[in-house]
């Protein structure tokens, strides 16, 4: 898998690190991370998936209602917002190749109260999947990788392939928490 760390600790731009991938290094990469997850949650039960883990840091600054915003999430809850930015990143990704400049957001996000089941984490995984893999088959032979966006959270532009990657960063940033929530539940169902 890509690390990102150099990324995240602003020693280098996804831009520098990404910038120069081809769709099927990015393809490689997103079955990669997907099937990273399904393994991450292969031995999990519906009760884990439901499971409301501790987390003191638990802080969403765009959540739905002000009652989310300290809300430790589920595993379902972690897993829907990490494919929506994955799609989000891909469907923008798409429109950079395509020589387009993409405006406002491209982002759905599954109901998180709907993922109940380890069958619902793993059928939106494999959605997720066929909707990044099937993004870029959008790309043209060519791919304008000179069309840039600017993004204020980021140091630097990024183009098509940076665009996509940074969905696969913002994954991997939640995979120790998807860690934890399996652990947290494990113990507590033993308890």
């Amino acid at each position: 898998m890509l690390d990102f760390a150099a990324v995240t600790r602003k020693e280098t731009t996804l831009f520098e690190l990404c910038g120069q991938l081809t769709p099927n290094q990015l393809r490689d990469m997103t079955n990669e991370m997907i099937d990273t997850i399904l393994d991450m949650i292969a031995e999990c039960t519906d009760e884990d998936v439901m499971f409301e883990y501790r987390d003191s840091q638990a802080e969403d600054k765009v959540a739905a209602s002000s009652d989310e915003v300290n809300m430790s999430w589920t595993l379902g809850h972690v897993i829907v917002h990490t494919t929506a930015s994955g799609e989000e990143a891909a469907a923008v990704a798409a429109a950079l190749a395509r020589g387009v400049q993409p405006e406002g957001r491209s982002r759905y996000e599954t109901p998180w109260q709907t993922i109940q089941t380890v069958g619902q984490c793993g059928q939106r995984l494999e959605e997720s999947r066929r909707i990044r893999l099937a993004s870029l088959g959008m790309w043209p032979d060519k791919p304008h990788v000179d069309n840039h966006i600017t993004l204020s959270f980021l140091s630097g532009p990024v183009n098509a392939p940076a665009r996509f990657c940074l969905g696969l960063l913002h994954e991997s940033s939640h995979l120790e928490q998807i860690r934890e929530i399996i652990r947290q539940a494990k113990v507590t169902h033993t308890e």
